[in-house]
């Protein structure tokens, strides 16, 4: 699917409103007991990105934005501001954040990863879109070198060590990481209201996570 590699201005998406969501069927029995199935293997996140609008300046650059990637049709980076590095928001990023593999002595990529918990079903998250220069890779707690040890494909998430570099076997693969959420707007149209705006009110702008 077509994906503009550009970010949603991030001082709007501070003020966005939104999360991740989980789709879960509940059945409740007869006998009052229930049943549930998680129908997604991993959440989706959705914004409204109205709640970060205070200005008519901010307005305008939402409406050339829109109208760049022609509504739905091109996906591109979003920033998620309570979460959008390996670590906690308050806690600088270190290259042992998260476990991303382990070595075999000959394999070369591994995908960037962020878990969810840790005691009782942990969810790990893919990452696609790592920000550009904020990627920090650890083999077996030592600390590699960006374009010495590794590259990596920032459309994609995935870490490549140089030939030569493969991490030997059963060595831990880690990893600290800025990252952007990919995402579309989920609407064709923006209904704005310029008088309603002025008075307050909050333009609706959804804008919908996409997976890759």
């Amino acid at each position: 699917m077509s994906f503009h590699e550009i970010r949603f201005p991030a001082a709007i998406s501070r003020g966005a409103q939104g999360g991740p969501e989980r789709r879960t069927d509940v059945v409740v029995l007869g006998s009052g007991f229930e049943e549930r199935n998680s129908r997604w293997a991993a959440s989706r996140r959705s914004y409204n990105a109205g709640y970060g609008i205070a200005t008519l300046d901010a307005l305008h650059a939402v409406i050339a934005f829109f109208e760049e990637r022609r509504g739905r049709f091109h996906g591109f980076r979003w920033k998620d501001h309570a979460d959008w590095k390996s670590s906690a928001p308050g806690i600088a990023t270190t290259a042992l954040d998260q476990p991303i593999g382990i070595g075999d002595g000959e394999a070369l990529t591994f995908q960037l990863k962020k878990a969810y918990g840790s005691a009782h079903a942990p969810f790990v998250r893919e990452i696609r879109k790592p920000v550009a220069g904020t990627v920090k890779i650890a083999v077996a707690g030592a600390a590699k070198t960006l374009g010495t040890h590794f590259t990596v494909d920032t459309t994609t998430g995935l870490v490549t060590f140089l030939e030569g570099e493969a991490p030997a076997d059963e060595a831990i693969v880690t990893a600290g990481f800025e990252f952007d959420v990919p995402v579309r707007f989920d609407t064709d149209k923006l209904d704005i209201n310029l008088s309603g705006f002025a008075s307050g009110a909050i333009p609706h702008i959804p804008i919908v996570e996409v997976r890759l």
